[in-house]
This record gives C-alpha cells, structure tokens and sequence, in this order.
C-alpha cells in the first residue's frame, strides 16, 4: 500500500480523530503518525503501521480487537466508536470509510488502469488468467481467491503502490444496484462480462435482471474516446443487450468467426487440459492451457482480449487490429500456457498414489458450471478410466431449484457418467434426474451426508478412478474431497 498519514487517512474517510493520550513515537498529532504497513481485518494479522479496521459481525466486534491490533503495532484503528487507549479514526460505517479509503489511494495512481469482471461463471479463474497475463507487462494487483464484494474489493485495492500498472478487480453480485455500487468504488476502464446464466437466479427472480445487474459495471466504464473498452461473450445470448449499455468501445470473445479475440479447434484429449487455437486481429497461435476443462479456452479467451485491450486503450478508441500484433498474441499464448491454478476448489485437479484423481471443484455450483465440471470429468478421464460424480445441491435458484437438480441428473446420465454420488437432502433431485422413477440405475446412489458419501467412495474407489466433487459453497463438499487425499500420497 502507498504510505500516507493518519491525518490522510481522516481526510479520505471523514472521520474524527480520538487519540490514546500517547503514541508510539510521542505525539499524537495524526500529521506526524505514518501508516507504512496494510490495512487488516484480522487483529492477529496485524503488525508495525498498519491500520486495524474494526468491523462489527454477527458472531464478534472487531471492537473488541482493537487494543490487541494496537499493541501488535497498529497505528490507528478505523472504529464506530472511540476505544480507550486505543488511537481511533471514528467513522459512521467502518466498511463505507474503507472504500472511501481505498478509492483515495488508487486515485494517487493516475495511470493505473483498472480491469472489472464478472458474469454468472467463471470469474476468478479469468481474473486469475488476466492476472498471469498482466504481470508480463508490469506490476500488477490481482487477488487469490473471490474478494469480489463490498469488503474485498477496497481492501484488494489498497494493495496498489505507485508501480503498480494494472488492478483486476472481480466484482460480484446478488442484486441489482451491487455492481454499481462497487464500481463507485473503483472507476475501472476495462469491464468484461463472461456470461449471463442462472447462478443466484432466486435471488434475481429472471435471467433479464441478472443481465441488468452484470451490465451496471458496463454502464461505469468511460467512452470510447475516452479509452473505455467493454469485452463481451459474443456467443451468449445477451450481448446485443449488453452491447447496448455502454459507450465504451466493444469487444468481443467468442467461439464463432464474428468474435474479435476467437478461440476454436478445442482439443482435450490429452487428460482434460485444452489445447486451442487463438486468433485476432488477421494472427493467431496455439495454446495449452495447464488448466483443466474444455470452458477454460473461452476463459483464456476473455483474458487475452483483457490482456490486448490494455495495450489499444492507450490511444483511444481502441482497435482490436491496433493492438493484436503476431508478437503479441504469442506473447499471450505462451502466458497462457505458463499459467497454473491459483485459487483453490476450481478444478484443482490431484493424483493419488493409487492412481485415483480427484477434481475438486467445490467452491461453487450453478447449472452451468455442473455441465462444465461434468464435461471436464469425461475429458480427464479420457474414455478409459471409470467416473465418479460426487454432486451436491446448487443454491440460490428459487422456484427453478427441483427441475434444474433434475435436469443436472440428466446430464449425469448423458454424458456417461459411471457412478453418481448424490449428497445430501438437497441434492436428491440429482440421483432422481440421473437414475429416473423408480431407479433403473444401479451405479448412481443418493447418500444423505458427508459421512455416507466418504465411507461408499473408501470402499469402492480403485486406483485408475477419476473422482469430481462439486457443489454450492454452503454444502461444503471441499471437505470431501480433503478427507479422500488425506493420509494418502499425492503425486
């Protein structure tokens, strides 16, 4: 983080000054006292110079933290309320004061550019390509893991230093009006919608508004003439609508021959990772992807036309032929051949010593991404070597909830799958879509815990088998597929 004053830190958050009577370095006055470290949320994690920002909860009071954060060497804490002893920046909403915060370091960094992205599947994986690709061409910010919400996305932009030439920010979103909100936070330049599917439809009600609130982060961007470019998925069904919503310049990425930045020629035969060609502007190259499954190519594809927007914004309006120069594009296919998994539970791919593989996909579910996971099941597995589905519920699908379960079932059974797992209440509208009324089908089983899927899966595994474990987050599946490589020997 670029290193400010307490003083700095009162002006951007507006908030007021409550010293502890003393300080470390013998005065109080907040010009004098120099915040040299990172911004915490975890009074554990703090040490000399940091900021502790305490955040009330549901289960604790980041309050009642503060004079331990202050002891470890925070220099001021970022409070509702003034704490004895404890030097406070008092504020009326602790996290609103943090995107204030943040916002006012990043703007020190007049020539950052900012990347926003999101849809309905796939976002970290794509922020973890155009991160890969972006540290090519120079420093840049982009976060291991989800901190695509109102917490994480300022405390991932405090993470910017002067050097810092790129930021990519995952932005999510439960509702319309989030990803406006958060786009108040960081004025990204770069937005990039993935797609436009069914994840948290309960909570939107239609896929029309789940495209509304994606395209709040395209509505941010600056015009064309101003270097705004948004990247769309020209083969989801939305991006005419999307396409709309902004006068930024538009790209695109897609499968078909209208697409700017095209991926085709997929080829997974070689254990589930894909190999694929990449074209735009007139050039192309090939590209293996260390990456598992078939959708990771239109991901690397996203992230190219990320990786070439940047360079074609700096003379706006940006053109995809202005910047897609053969020396580029191979520059890209060998950062997407390079890269490797970063965050955890999506499409973490293990070998046991036995020979068993489990693809634990865990961190999520929708009816897209259950297809996706499926297909890369069939891929790893590569016709010779026996499947295992180990599913459990989506979440946040409202009405459509039963027939979409039903309907990943029936993918189960069409794609071959050998045996099918179905854990827990919610998921058994999967073992009923894949083994049908009454049950035809023997290798498929519904279980009603973790516990019973564990003790099948120990007594029926054998060394060859390809394992895929997936499900919405609250199912918490990850321990499922922790429980199978632990005590065994991971190659």
């Amino acid at each position: 983080m670029i290193a400010v004053t307490v003083a700095e830190l009162l002006t951007a958050t507006d908030g007021q000054w409550h010293p502890p009577g003393t300080s470390n370095n013998g005065s109080g006055e907040p010009a004098a006292l120099s915040i040299t470290g990172d911004v915490q949320i975890d009074s554990r994690s703090c040490g000399p110079g940091d900021v502790f920002v305490a955040l009330p909860g549901e289960r604790s009071d980041g309050h009642e933290f503060a004079a331990a954060a202050h002891r470890a060497g925070a220099v001021a804490v970022l409070a509702l309320r003034p704490i004895q002893n404890v030097p406070c920046v008092v504020v009326a909403d602790p996290l609103i004061a943090l995107a204030r915060f943040a916002a006012a370091i990043v703007a020190r960094v007049p020539e950052l550019v900012i990347i926003g992205i999101t849809g309905s599947s796939g976002k970290t994986s794509t922020k973890d390509l155009i991160g890969d690709l972006l540290s090519r061409w120079g420093p840049t910010v982009c976060p291991i893991g989800s901190y695509n919400n109102d917490l994480g996305l300022p405390l991932t932009m405090l993470r910017v230093d002067q050097r810092t030439r790129f930021l990519v920010l995952e932005m999510g979103s439960r509702g319309v009006g989030h990803i406006a909100r958060l786009t108040e936070i960081a004025r990204p330049a770069i937005g990039v919608i993935l797609n436009i599917g069914t994840a948290h439809l309960g909570e939107f009600g239609s896929i029309e508004l789940v495209a509304q609130a994606k395209s709040e982060l395209l509505a941010a961007l600056p015009p064309a003439d101003d270097g705004g470019v948004a990247i769309l998925n020209a083969d989801d069904a939305s991006s005419g609508y999307l396409a709309g919503c902004t006068a930024a310049q538009v790209w695109t990425f897609g499968a078909g021959p209208e697409a700017d930045v095209r991926y085709d020629a997929v080829d997974v035969s070689g254990g589930g990772r894909p190999r694929f060609r990449l074209s735009a502007g007139g050039h192309q190259v090939e590209v293996a992807l260390q990456l598992v499954g078939a959708h990771q190519a239109a991901n690397a594809a996203a992230a190219s036309a990320v990786a070439l927007s940047t360079v074609a914004r700096a003379r706006p309006p940006a053109r995809i032929e202005v910047a897609a120069t053969h020396e580029r594009l191979v520059d890209i296919g060998l950062g997407l051949g390079a890269a490797r998994p970063r965050s955890g539970l999506r499409m973490e791919l293990n070998d046991r010593a036995d020979g068993v593989s489990i693809l634990n996909d865990a961190y999520n579910a929708n009816p897209e991404s259950m297809r996706a996971a499926l297909d890369a099941l069939i891929a790893v597995a590569g016709g010779v070597r026996r499947t295992w589905a180990v599913l459990g519920a989506m979440g946040e699908l409202g009405a459509t909830a039963h027939a979409e379960h039903e309907a990943v079932g029936n993918e189960v059974k069409q794609r071959g799958v050998d045996r099918l797992v179905a854990v827990g209440a919610d998921a058994v509208g999967i073992y009923a879509g894949a083994a049908g009324e009454p049950a035809q089908e023997e290798g498929f089983v519904h279980v009603p815990d973790m516990s019973a899927a564990l003790h099948l899966l120990r007594r029926q595994l054998r060394p060859g088998d390809v394992v895929l474990v997936k499900a919405s987050r609250y199912v918490g599946l990850e321990r499922l597929a922790d429980a199978l490589l632990e005590g065994t020997e991971q190659t």
